[in-house]
Order: structure tokens, then C-alpha cells, then sequence
């Protein structure tokens, strides 16, 4: 690894207890030993599934708003897949969607149980997928470190139990999913994801306007690729979470900060292996720093749990890194990119955070909720070569930003 984890201190003013930096370095330890560091490597796939019939809205979504553009797609026994990709060597989104409204699996049942999740109750982000080159070893290894996995017998969906993937249950902590496959995401009909079907000519179409779009307005070139990926989860599980996710890939903790101001606390690990995160974006925590049932003694702000009460344990948002860079309009190229798409109608938090002047620093937005993901789309242009992962000031704003659209009146509670 490029990074020497075990001498490596991490960074921020989030205090962790003496269990987590005592298991911390055991588990980076036992990586080492039991071949888990040789076994898996960076994030080949993000993984998102969503309700039938809206998989061509996403793609569209994504035309206009990331560099993932369509490759093709599968009909399976139970879902479509379509598979999507940016530039080379950065992870490929492969987006799932059920064959029937009716179909009942762990992500439907989980949705039903939280009252901003029930309207879209196929939607979800999965997980990821990270390289790995022995499947049948990886699972015998986590698998005697208490990692449980699928098995075709007991799975709803067969692709989380399939040849070329192998799959974890998901999270107790986070609800998401890891996943590993030895295959090639650049040769797609090596995934088996089921029979091959093409889009009709008035789907093509649409997604060559949206295509057009990023070209001709010229935020196309300033979208670089995933920077990071955040879920939010309760406060308790917060140490449990990162624990778990360095068990079963390379990546290391690279530090906490607590944003005081919003009651809550930025947990980053990033994956050892590369010198851009675009390669194998980094995997951000986040949870409250005070549980619900004690802040009403003191009556903080809490938006992050908040979400999770609201949405459950997922998945909050994706980042996209834009290009640093002045836009020859006078704008930085995050403004550039943010202007263009309001144009185009794609609605936003609040307004870009951050100042990018002579010295190195951050500029970040949050879109408005995905209607046919419900991920936000974060954009952050990393500025002078920025030295770190993020401000504190920025993440308060928009922490505060998203907390106002996640809220949902219950009886006397407004949260």
C-alpha cells in the first residue's frame, strides 16, 4: 500500500475511544496477515437500484448531471441492469431495476419501515464493488472474521449470489452492501448479468440530447468523477460502521472532525491504494454527535439523524469532483457547472459554499434530492491543490442545507 496505515495518525478533533484505536490497527493487522490486502483491491462499481420503470429517468439524471454514460444493459431473472461508465479506470455504476412492483426483497422491506422512504420502496443504494481475484478465498477468509455473505439459496435477487460476484449481507450499521468480483467492467457482457438487450431508438435519442448538452454547454469536460460517497447512520454505530468497512477493504481511517455547529461529526477513510481518490473514491461516515432521545435536553440542531430517522440508515449523497480551474467566464468551474444546470432546471440546497481565491481551498453544493435515486449530488472543486478532504465551515452549511429538505412533521415532533 502507498500508505503505511499502521504508522499513519489520523486526523481531526473527533475523539475516538480506546476500543476503536485499539481494534483500529488489529484489524489492519489481520488484513495483512490474512492475505485480505492481496486479495481485494480498489472500488471497480458503485451499485444503485431503483423503482421499475425509472431506470431511463436515472440515466437521463445522470447524462446531465455526472460524467456516466450509458454501455449496456441485461435482462436478468428478476431485474434489468444497466451498466454505465465515466473515465477509464474510475469505478462504473451499474444501476439495478426490479422487473415487477411486486417484488419483495430486503431493500422493500426496509424502505416500508421509514416514512420518506415508503414512496420509492425499490429504491436504494446498494453498495459498491471492489476488485478482487479469488472469490472462494476472500469469502473462506471474512467469512472466519464473522463477514456473513449471500447465498443463492436464501436471496431474492440471484445476482447477489451469482459466479462472477460475491456479496456481503447489508450492514447492521449502515445498510449497505460490499461487494467483489474478479471481472473486467470495461468488457460488460463478462459480468453475465442475463440476456442482452439494446435501447429503442426513442431512448437513444434522448440520451444523445442529454449528452449534447454536457458538450455543447461545456460542463461535460469539468466533471471529472466520483470524489467521495457519505452515509449517514446513528450515532452508536459510527465507530462500529468504520470498523466494519476496514475489515473487508483496503482503505484506511483517515480521520474525524466534529462540526459543532450541526451536531454531528465527518468520519473519512480513503483507500491506501492510489494517490486520486477518483480511483477508488473515499467512503465518508457521518452521525450525530448527541442520539435524538438525550438532545432533547439540550436541543442542538441534528439534521443527520434526522435523515436517518426520516430515510433509515443510507446512503446521503455523492460527490462529483469538478475541475479546478477559472471558467472564461469569470466564475470558478464549480459556478460555471452549478449555473448551467439550474438552467437546464436542476434544482439545488442553497447556493455554493466555500471561496476559492489565491489560497488553497474548497467550493461545494448539494443538488436538491434525486427524485429516482434520492441521493443527492454533491460537486466539490478542490482548489490550489487543496491540502485535505474537506472544511468544517462547509460541511456545517451543508449539513444545514440538506437538513431543511429532510423533514417530516410526525404528531407534535417537527424533524
Amino acid at each position: 500500500m502507498s500508505i503505511d496505515v499502521l504508522e499513519y495518525t489520523p486526523r481531526g478533533d473527533k475523539k475516538n475511544s480506546e476500543f476503536f484505536d485499539e481494534f483500529r490497527v488489529k484489524i489492519y493487522e489481520r488484513r495483512k496477515s490474512s492475505g485480505i490486502e492481496d486479495l481485494v483491491g480498489n472500488m471497480k462499481a458503485i451499485v444503485t437500484q431503483v423503482d421499475p420503470g425509472k431506470s431511463m429517468d436515472t440515466m437521463l439524471e445522470m447524462y446531465l448531471m455526472t460524467p456516466y454514460r450509458y454501455v449496456a444493459s441485461y435482462l436478468g431473472a428478476t431485474h434489468k441492469y444497466y451498466l454505465l461508465s465515466s473515465r477509464e479506470n474510475y469505478p462504473a455504476m451499474l444501476l439495478m431495476e426490479p422487473l415487477s412492483s411486486d417484488f419483495d426483497e430486503y431493500i422493500s422491506r426496509l424502505n416500508k419501515m421509514y416514512p420518506l422512504s415508503r414512496a420509492t420502496p425499490h429504491t436504494r443504494y446498494v453498495g459498491e464493488i471492489y476488485g478482487c481475484n479469488n472469490l472462494k478465498t476472500t469469502r473462506k477468509v471474512l467469512e472466519e472474521q464473522s463477514v456473513r455473505f449471500e447465498y443463492s439459496d436464501a436471496i431474492e435477487n440471484p445476482f447477489y449470489a451469482s459466479d462472477n460476484f460475491l456479496f456481503s449481507m447489508p450492514s447492521d450499521f449502515t445498510g449497505n452492501r460490499i461487494g467483489y468480483s474478479g471481472c473486467d467492467f470495461s468488457d460488460p457482457d463478462s459480468l453475465n448479468l442475463g440476456e442482452k438487450i439494446t435501447l429503442s431508438a426513442a431512448e437513444t435519442a434522448l440520451l444523445e440530447e442529454a449528452a449534447t448538452f454536457g458538450e455543447t454547454s461545456g460542463i461535460a469536460p469539468l466533471l471529472l468523477g466520483v470524489d467521495h460517497m457519505a452515509t449517514r447512520i446513528l450515532a452508536p454505530d459510527r465507530e462500529d460502521a468504520i470498523l466494519e468497512f476496514l475489515t473487508q477493504v483496503p482503505y484506511y481511517f483517515w480521520g474525524a472532525y466534529n462540526i459543532f455547529d450541526m451536531n454531528s461529526s465527518t468520519n473519512v477513510n480513503r483507500c491506501g491504494n492510489v494517490t486520486d481518490d477518483k480511483l477508488s473514491p473515499a467512503k465518508v461516515f457521518t452521525a450525530n454527535n448527541t442520539p435524538s432521545f438525550v438532545n432533547s435536553f439540550e436541543n442542538l440542531p441534528m439534521p443527520t439523524e434526522t435523515f436517518v430517522r426520516n430515510y433509515g440508515r443510507r446512503m446521503h449523497h455523492v460527490a462529483i469532483e469538478v475541475k479546478d480551474g477559472d471558467h472564461m467566464s469569470g466564475q470558478k468551474n464549480v459556478d460555471f457547472v452549478v449555473d448551467a444546470l439550474k438552467e437546464r432546471g436542476i434544482p439545488f440546497l442553497a447556493n455554493v459554499v466555500g471561496e476559492c481565491t489565491d489560497e488553497p481551498n474548497l467550493k461545494q453544493i448539494f443538488s436538491k434530492h434525486s427524485k429516482n435515486t434520492i441521493l443527492i449530488t454533491e460537486y466539490v472543486e478542490r482548489c490550489h491543490g487543496f491540502d485535505g478532504f474537506f472544511t468544517k465551515d462547509n460541511v456545517a452549511a451543508l449539513t444545514a442545507a440538506a437538513g431543511q429538505d429532510e423533514q417530516y412533521k410526525h404528531g407534535q415532533v417537527f424533524d
